[in-house]
């Protein structure tokens, strides 16, 4: 069961690929996905994470609450 994150605060130059390698630094990650404006595609500044365990998700919360990627 996939555990899933909210991640704020995101530079908008920061795209999912880059998200889903920064996550994975602590765990198996399912899913992740930045989300964007329907008109412009540009970033809102957001996204979601799944972690595939609990245990994958607690450490992604430990490590990077507070954590900067990209600026």
């Amino acid at each position: 069961m996939a555990h899933k994150l909210f991640v704020g605060g995101l530079a908008f130059s920061t795209s999912t690929q880059r998200l889903q390698e920064v996550f994975s630094e602590v765990g198996g990650v399912e899913s992740a996905a930045v989300v964007t404006d329907r008109d412009t595609g540009q970033s809102r500044g957001f996204g979601f994470v799944e972690m595939a365990s609990a245990h994958g998700a607690t450490e992604a919360v430990q490590k990077f609450n507070g954590y900067e990627v990209d600026g």
